[in-house]
């Protein structure tokens, strides 16, 4: 218990520093220059300002200088990153399969809230991402999916390896092409290419098995809570953008965490 809370409070820390890069990734702004600033008026915010969770408590959810409101995302944005490092060190122990988890989620929080703000997936979080599930794959061996019988002289650490990088590229293929046809027969794009890096990212950390479930239950949750959505807000779904990347991030999550 202790090391999950532990990791918990590290979470926050993490989660404050998503913040930053959710504001300034897609802005294509460096996050560590200069110090975090207020986005309304641009006062410099100081440190006991920034303090996770506390601080936007203590400050009502508004800027010390300029009195407007603080956007919710950077509380629910630490709030989130911090449970899910506890959920992972709870379920995994303070090990490297925990330490995938973490990195993982904090990938995908990131990931997901940029895509709810901006519908962009940046490339510092997909590419950088895919590589660290590529070098992982043969520390926390994968679910066997690929047929061992082709060569049977390969060490577990291998096929883990080499099933990572087949779901990077399958699968997202795959995705790719379907996106690639409807835009040939359609005239409009139906599907980012920030989708399919994300999907070569899941893939790199999840295997083909995770993967392609991965693809299923993000579609699930997309069609019915898009819908959902479009219809309570009476939006036109045939021109109405989607963040598929937040329904692909959360079925990632729930197989990442359902150890499937």
């Amino acid at each position: 218990m202790e090391l999950a809370i532990i990791a918990g409070l590290f979470g926050l820390l993490i989660g404050s520093f998503l913040n930053v890069c959710i504001s300034r990734l897609p802005r294509d702004l460096a996050v560590s220059v200069p110090r975090s600033y207020c986005p309304r008026c641009g006062a410099p915010i100081a440190a006991y300002d920034n303090i996770p969770l506390i601080s936007y408590l203590l400050l009502a959810g508004k800027c010390r200088h300029c009195r407007l409101p603080i956007s919710p995302r950077y509380p629910l944005v630490e709030a989130a990153t911090g449970g899910l490092f506890f959920a992972a060190v709870w379920l995994y122990g303070w090990n490297w399969a925990g330490l995938k988890l973490c990195l993982f989620s904090a990938l995908l929080v990131g990931l997901m809230a940029t895509d709810i703000e901006e519908r962009i997936l940046p490339d510092e979080f997909t590419k950088t991402g895919a590589v660290f599930g590529w070098m992982l794959a043969p520390v926390v061996l994968l679910p066997a999916a690929l047929p061992a019988l082709l060569a049977p002289s390969l060490s577990p650490a291998a096929w883990s390896f080499l099933d990572s990088l087949a779901a990077s590229v399958v699968i997202p293929g795959g995705l790719w092409l379907l996106g690639w046809t409807y835009l040939k027969l359609r005239g409009r794009e139906g599907l980012g290419f920030g989708d399919v890096k994300l999907m070569m990212m899941t893939g790199a950390f999840l295997g083909l098995q995770g993967n392609l479930l991965v693809l299923i239950l993000g579609s699930v949750i997309g069609m019915v809570a898009g819908l959902g959505w479009i219809l309570a807000r009476r939006k036109d779904p045939s021109t109405y953008e989607l963040p598929f990347g937040l329904f692909l991030g959360l079925a990632a999550l729930g197989v990442a965490f359902a150890g499937v």
